[in-house]
C-alpha cells in the first residue's frame, strides 16, 4: 500500500516509492528506493522535503498515514471547489481558427530562444528589442485563444526541450498575468521574464543539461548556478528591466526556504517569482524527458497543489488552477456517460463545463463520430453530460490532437 507520511515519522527501512517533489528539487539518482541510513533522511529533508510516499509491501509500515487513495481524493476536491469559483475568461477565436497562427509563433519563438541561447554562450549580448515582437505575438494569441498555443507547447522532444520549456514559461506567465488582471506592461515584462528565465543554462555544459538519467551533485550544483548566471548575463544587457531580472534570479526560490541560490523565505520573494516558480515546475513537470515520463497537466496541477503548503504561495496558486483549468484544453477526459472526450474550449465562468469533442465509447470500445458537447448546457441543449476523470492518452491508443 502507497501511503504519505511526514518527513518527522520517517525511519530507515522504510521504502520510498515517490520523494514528493519536482525532479529538480532532490538531489538522488532514483525516486524509489529503500532507506538504509539516517544521513539519507537527512538528506532528504535538507532538499526541502516535507511529505514523502512510502511503499508498506517493501518497507516499514506506518499506520496512521493517509494512503494515496486518500490523499488523491482530498485534493481533488479541494481542486474542485477552488475552480468552481467564477473566474472570468474571454475566448475571442476558437482552438481551430487560432491553431495556425498559434502553431507558427511557437517555431518562431523555438527559433528565437535557440539564437539567444547560441548568442550568450558565445558572449554576445541579450538584444531585448529582438525578443519583444515575439512577447506582442504571444501575447496576442493567448488573447484569442490561450488553449491554441500552450496546447501545442506541452508537446516537447529533448532536443527542443530547453528552449521550448523557455517559450512555454513565457507564454504561461503571460496568461496567468492576464488571469489576474494586471496591466499590459507588467505582462510584458512577465513574459520577457518567463523567456528569458533561464539563460544562464547557456553555460552549462551539454552532456550535463541533456544528461539521459539523474544528475551527480556536482552536476546538480553546476545546474543550481544557472539563476545567477543568467542574472549576471542580463544585467548586462542594455534595456533590461527589473522584473525580467527578478525571475530570473529568484523562480527557483521556495516559500519554505529551500529553494536556491539563496534559501529566502516567502517574504523576500516578490510576487512575480513566486509566480514564475509555479509556472515554471508545471511546465517541467508535463514534459516528457529521456529519464521521466512527463504528468498529465491535471496531475501536475494537483501535485504542485499538494507542494503548495510549502514550496509555493498557495493563494498564486489557486489562482493559477483557475487560468489553466484542472481540464486545460488538450485534454482527454472519461465523461459519466461512458464517453472519452478532448476538451477543445473551456467556458467563459465555468471551468468544470468546458467544451468537448466526443469520439470514442470506453463500454463498446469502439470509435464514434466526433460530436461537440457543451457541458455547461442541459440534455437535449447540446449538454447533459459530466466530467468525471481524466484518461492517460496512449491506455486508450488516442492522440488527443487529432480531434482538436
Amino acid at each position: 500500500m502507497i501511503k504519505c507520511i511526514d518527513i518527522t515519522d520517517l525511519k530507515v527501512g522504510m521504502y520510498i516509492h515517490d520523494l514528493n517533489c519536482d525532479w529538480t528539487s532532490h538531489p538522488f539518482f532514483r525516486k524509489r528506493f529503500l532507506l538504509k541510513s539516517d544521513d539519507e533522511i537527512v538528506k532528504i529533508s535538507d532538499a526541502g522535503i516535507r511529505e514523502i510516499y512510502i511503499d508498506t509491501e517493501k518497507g516499514l509500515d506506518f499506520r496512521h498515514a493517509r494512503t494515496v487513495e486518500e490523499v488523491n481524493s482530498t485534493l481533488h476536491k479541494e481542486m474542485v471547489e477552488i475552480v468552481s469559483r467564477p473566474q472570468a475568461s474571454i475566448i475571442a477565436l476558437s482552438f481551430a481558427e487560432e491553431v495556425g497562427r498559434a502553431n507558427r509563433i511557437k517555431n518562431e519563438a523555438h527559433a528565437l530562444v535557440k539564437t539567444v541561447m547560441q548568442d550568450v554562450r558565445l558572449g554576445k549580448a541579450v538584444e531585448i528589442e529582438q525578443i519583444d515582437p515575439m512577447i506582442e505575438s504571444i501575447t496576442e494569441s493567448v488573447l484569442s485563444n490561450s488553449g491554441a498555443l500552450l496546447t501545442l507547447l506541452r508537446i516537447k522532444n529533448k532536443d527542443d526541450y530547453t528552449f521550448l520549456h523557455s517559450v512555454s514559461v513565457g507564454t504561461l506567465m503571460i496568461a496567468f498575468g492576464r488571469s489576474l488582471g494586471l496591466d499590459k506592461e507588467t505582462i510584458r515584462l512577465a513574459g520577457l521574464g518567463g523567456i528569458l528565465h533561464d539563460t544562464g543554462k547557456a553555460l552549462v555544459p551539454d552532456e550535463i543539461l541533456n544528461k539521459p538519467g539523474r544528475l551527480t551533485e556536482e552536476e546538480f550544483d553546476i545546474i543550481r548556478k544557472h539563476p545567477q548566471d543568467g542574472y549576471d548575463i542580463l544585467c548586462k544587457t542594455k534595456g533590461i528591466e527589473a522584473i525580467p531580472l527578478d525571475i530570473t534570479l529568484h523562480h527557483h526560490e521556495r516559500v519554505d526556504g529551500s529553494g536556491y541560490p539563496y534559501k529566502l523565505p516567502g517574504d523576500k520573494i516578490s510576487t512575480m517569482a513566486k509566480m514564475a516558480a509555479i509556472v515554471d515546475v508545471y511546465d517541467a513537470i508535463t514534459a516528457d524527458r529521456c529519464y521521466h515520463k512527463g504528468m498529465s497537466p491535471t496531475d501536475a496541477l494537483r501535485k504542485i497543489f499538494e507542494w503548495s503548503k510549502y514550496h509555493f504561495d498557495p493563494v498564486l496558486v489557486q489562482a493559477f488552477m483557475r487560468c489553466v483549468g484542472i481540464y486545460p484544453v488538450g485534454t482527454l477526459v472519461m465523461l459519466e456517460s461512458g464517453k472519452l472526450g478532448v476538451v477543445i474550449e473551456q467556458h467563459a465562468t465555468n471551468l468544470l463545463a468546458p467544451k468537448v469533442k466526443i469520439m470514442f465509447s470506453s463500454k463498446s470500445n469502439t470509435y464514434l463520430k466526433p460530436e461537440i458537447i457543451d457541458l455547461s448546457r442541459p440534455l437535449g441543449f447540446g449538454g447533459g453530460d459530466k466530467i468525471i476523470r481524466h484518461e492517460a492518452p496512449e491506455k486508450w491508443g488516442i492522440n488527443p490532437l487529432r480531434f482538436m
